[in-house]
Parts: C-alpha cells; structure tokens; sequence
C-alpha cells in the first residue's frame, strides 16, 4: 500500500528555514515521481515543487524558485524540501504525493497516494 508522512513543518519567522521530509512506504522511490504542494484555506491547492527520481529532473513555481531545493533519498525513501529565505506568503499546509505518470507536473490531479500533510507558518 502506498503510503506517504510529511513532516518538519513548524513555526518559522521571514527569513528563516525549514526541511521538511517526506518518507515513503510500500513503495520504493526508483523510477518515481513526487511531488510537493501547498494549500491555505480559501484557495486551491498549489504545486510547488517535483522530483522525477528516475534522472533527478526537478520543477519549481516561480515563487519558490531560488529558495527551495527538492531531493531524494532513494535508500532512505525521503524526499525532502529545504526552504530557505523564507516569506510570510509560503505559509500553507505542505503536502507530497506519488506522481501518476513519468513526468513532473504541477497539477494535483496528476498525483495520488497524498500524505496528510504538514503545517507550515512563517510569521514574526
């Protein structure tokens, strides 16, 4: 069964940084594609970053771009998301998910198997 836990959110002032990790089950993260999105209340769900394990290809939205890096861990089955410099905007719940086809893509309904997600606040 697929199964993905985020964590490493957290309270955060501007500027600061977190990583936050994504640890994979059932599954292996060879050959796989997982992505990273973030949701406020009122809004959809946005795709903030990707990972095509296969060739280490990554996407960024142009709001993160510079700021946060995506990489993987194959053997520890991670993926992880180190967000630096960061603004009071980036404040969301961040959620992974396995990508349901080869290719990074930054639509939600290219994704499934979504973690619960993890809460991160970036205030003063």
């Amino acid at each position: 069964q697929l199964q993905l836990v985020e964590s490493g959110g957290g309270l955060v002032q501007p500027g600061g940084s977190l990583r936050l990790s994504c640890a994979a089950s059932g599954f292996n993260l060879d050959y796989i594609v997982i992505g990273w999105f973030r949701q406020v209340p009122g809004k959809e769900r946005e795709g903030v970053s990707c990972i095509k394990s296969s060739d280490g290809s990554t996407y960024y939205t142009d709001s993160v771009k510079g700021r946060f890096t995506i990489s993987g861990d194959n053997a520890k089955k991670t993926v992880y998301l180190q967000m630096n410099s960061l603004k009071p905007e980036d404040t969301a719940v961040y959620y992974c998910a396995v990508g349901v086809a080869n290719w990074c893509s930054s639509q939600d309904r290219d994704f499934r198997a979504w973690g619960q997600g993890t809460q991160v606040i970036v205030s003063s």
